[in-house]
């Protein structure tokens, strides 16, 4: 598409052309008004002609932007279509992921009892081992002292019988 300036250049060289053709084609024998109106019906013309170009191109113009927009409008009519189906799909993942979090919801509070009883029962359980633990101490002390006890009962014991021994055999 040409730029205005173009345009007037092209009138304006066109219009030395049609100058330079009727100077010299009336070299011969026309008179200068016949000349004249030989040179403005040439410009009339040329004037026509782009007029004509202009109307053309202004069609031409006018046609692209209507298809343009028509393309523009399916483009939207598509992009409707598509924000429809994300929208119809989106839905039902909502739904499911509602449900979800209100489980979650649930066994929270159920866990909570559940974890408190659970480190009770751990306090319980840590309580009673150490007292098994104190109780099982206690037991491995009593133990060594009664195996010291015997031990000594059995050395008095022996000590004694050999008196008893030594007092018997004295005596026969």
């Amino acid at each position: 598409m040409a730029t205005p300036k173009q345009m007037l250049e092209q009138q304006q060289s066109q219009m030395q052309r049609a100058k330079t053709s009727g100077i010299i084609s009336s070299h011969g024998s026309p008179p200068k008004e016949d000349k004249e109106e030989d040179m403005s019906r040439s410009v009339l013309a040329m004037f026509r002609a782009k007029e004509e170009e202009i109307q053309k191109k202004k069609m031409e113009v006018r046609d692209k932007v209507h298809a343009q927009l028509g393309r523009a409008e399916e483009a939207t009519k598509r992009l409707a279509e598509i924000r429809e189906e994300l929208e119809a799909l989106t839905d039902p993942m909502r739904r499911e992921v509602a449900l979800v979090r209100k489980r979650i919801d649930v066994i929270n509070k159920d866990l909570k009892p559940l974890g408190q009883s659970c480190q009770k029962k751990e306090r319980e359980y840590k309580e009673a081992l150490e007292a098994f633990n104190e109780k099982n101490r206690e037991k491995s002390q009593l133990v060594t002292k009664l195996m010291e006890l015997v031990g000594e009962s059995e050395k008095l014991r022996l000590k004694k019988l050999e008196e008893l021994s030594k007092n018997v055999d004295t005596l026969k």
